[in-house]
């Protein structure tokens, strides 16, 4: 029987009660500080910057902590790492320390990192609780050696997990809650069997908590078989229209952040400009280092009085600051026309963030743009998400080289000498030195033309930036700027494309032991970190396999699949060739 969430938060539910009682109205989206969970968990809210729960998040969170089994329907990037990592936490009974109560299984090992990182996050105030990671492309040793020193919290891919279950270095005797993070995609890597076999050695009762994008048949197959009256909580996205918006991305070699983004605001040269970070640390290191480079910029975070705020909003919304760089929270309620261009200094925690931070340009039916600096591949996939969560395009743009900045100088030095020659004020002192050098026999244009060069060697001085180019980034295998609109990620495999290079490997592992090609590609992506759909051809024989990979990810891929596990056997991979 599944219990939708309007059963959840009907009359006389646990949910309800809970807000009726303390003289609440249920809303779309809550405070942290609202919802029943504990002081060392708000606390540990509050300092990471958030204050208002996601919808999922306020509508997960106190079901989860009534004990119902939920599934969790909502999109990638709204928040479901504290809808069920908060729950999660409050879970542990301090009475088991350091044996696991609770499993979160995931997709990839960059989904598995990225959440014990926001776990480690939450759980900062909460004594005696031990998360660990486990997935493939690690040491195994040193997994053993974390596991051997007690656990209560293990996130991992669920091929590691089963491996460690295989060695007895993960006990699920205490086990009372399992958590599928992106179950959808996990069926796509061909992991079925593995989740199944873990959820049948996972003791009852027990809680059993679902996140999925999608609900396919084989998603209710599995709630069906292995949940107990779930709870459905489902978020339907809202469309995103932003007619007046030109979204771009670049993507920045690594560590070259502030560097593009000095380069762009002298490209674009906005008059007023919102720079957007993630964190209040990194609005204070990104002020300090804008204000050194020349910029006039001021900053606005949750830790600054209530009379700074107002001094730098007067001054950003007088033009006395053309770049208001701000975290999320600090920049709600913020109310200011004109904004040029937003910077997405990093991708959002949140993808409703990212909706509430592009707002903020466009409006009153001009037009706006909207930038966001992305570094690495599993960025790129950031992007990816954000295009499907908003329904809009984001193009990949090519990072301004220096001669091209040098060019926009000049143009608005020529437009700025215009306008001071034709207002023709304050210029009779200045004409007194040029007639005394006339006088000397030196031609007036001579004059100007050296006037001209100080000028630029004394911003040169004054505005600094990096004194070689940035090599611009290539598009990332799978990227296709010239046959489909830019910002849209080619469908396709990119190694089954003719024009990619390929590397084609061998693996000891076929038809006699029951492997088919999800298997491969499951536990190719788990061990390796790559996304399935990169994989290309999977050839079973008898005995033996073959599969595909884009040729720059060989090395990754021989280093971290070989010697990993397939339907309980060793499997040894070994490079063919690889294909130009």
């Amino acid at each position: 029987m599944l219990f939708y969430v309007e059963k959840a938060f009907g009359e006389g539910s646990l949910v309800h009660c809970y807000y009726k009682e303390r003289g609440m109205i249920l809303a779309e989206q809550i405070d942290f500080s609202a919802l029943p969970i504990s002081n060392e968990i708000k606390r540990a809210v509050e300092e990471m910057g958030f204050h208002e729960a996601t919808v999922i998040q306020s509508r997960s969170i106190p079901v989860i902590l009534s004990g119902k089994d939920v599934i969790g329907h909502s999109q990638t990037g709204t928040g479901k790492t504290a809808a069920f990592g908060i729950p999660a936490l409050e879970h542990v009974n301090p009475d088991l320390h350091g044996r696991v109560q609770v499993l979160i299984l995931c997709p990839t090992r960059e989904l598995a990192m990225q959440s014990s990182e926001e776990m480690h996050k939450f759980a900062k105030y909460k004594s005696g609780i031990r998360i660990v990671p486990v997935y493939g492309g690690a040491s195994i040793e040193n997994q053993i050696r974390m596991l051997k020193r007690g656990a209560e919290i293990i996130i991992g891919t669920p091929g590691r997990v089963m491996d460690h279950m295989r060695r007895r270095t993960l006990k699920l005797d205490n086990l009372s809650m399992v958590i599928l993070d992106e179950a959808d995609e996990m069926l796509n890597m061909g992991f079925r069997e593995d989740i199944e076999t873990i959820l049948q050695d996972a003791p009852e009762p027990r809680q059993t908590i679902l996140f999925s994008a999608t609900m396919s048949n084989e998603i209710m197959a599995i709630t069906t078989e292995y949940q107990t009256e779930p709870v459905l909580v489902k978020v339907v996205n809202k469309e995103l229209t932003v007619p007046n918006i030109s979204q771009f991305f670049y993507d920045v070699p690594k560590g070259r952040k502030l560097d593009v983004l000095s380069r762009l605001l002298e490209y674009y040269d906005p008059t007023r400009a919102m720079v957007f970070c993630n964190t209040k640390k990194m609005v204070d290191e990104l002020l300090e280092a804008l204000r050194d480079r020349g910029f006039t910029a001021e900053g606005l975070h949750g830790d600054m009085k209530q009379a700074v705020r107002t001094t730098v909003m007067d001054a950003y919304k007088r033009g006395r600051v053309s770049i208001l760089i701000a975290t999320d929270v600090a920049a709600r309620g913020i109310d200011v026309d004109n904004v040029d261009v937003v910077f997405n200094y990093d991708l959002p925690s949140d993808m409703e963030y990212y909706v509430h931070r592009i707002g903020r340009t466009g409006r009153a039916g001009k037009e706006g743009r909207s930038i966001t600096l992305i570094s690495g591949r599993s960025q790129l996939y950031g992007i990816r998400d954000v295009e499907r969560f908003t329904k809009s395009k984001i193009t990949m743009n090519t990072i301004p080289s220096l001669h091209e900045i040098a060019e926009v100088k000049n143009r608005k030095l020529i437009r700025l000498l215009k306008e001071t020659v034709e207002n023709g004020e304050l210029l009779s002192k200045h004409r007194k030195a040029v007639d005394a050098l006339a006088e000397q026999g030196i031609d007036p244009a001579d004059v100007a033309c050296a006037a001209l060069k100080l000028l630029q060697a004394y911003e040169t001085d004054t505005q600094i930036d990096a004194a070689e180019d940035i090599i611009q980034v290539e598009p990332r295998r799978g990227y296709d700027r010239d046959k489909r609109e830019p910002g849209v990620l080619k469908k396709k495999s990119a190694a089954r494309r003719s024009d990619v290079p390929v590397a084609r490997f061998s693996i000891s592992v076929g038809k006699k032991d029951k492997v088919g090609a999800n298997h491969i590609v499951g536990a190719v992506a788990g061990e390796s970190g790559l996304p399935g759909k990169v994989i290309g051809n999977v050839d079973i024989r008898d005995s033996h396999s073959f599969f595909e990979v884009p040729k720059e990810f060989a090395d990754d891929v021989l280093r971290t699949v070989n010697g990993c596990r397939i339907r309980g056997k060793r499997a040894e991979v070994a490079l063919v060739k690889a294909k130009k």
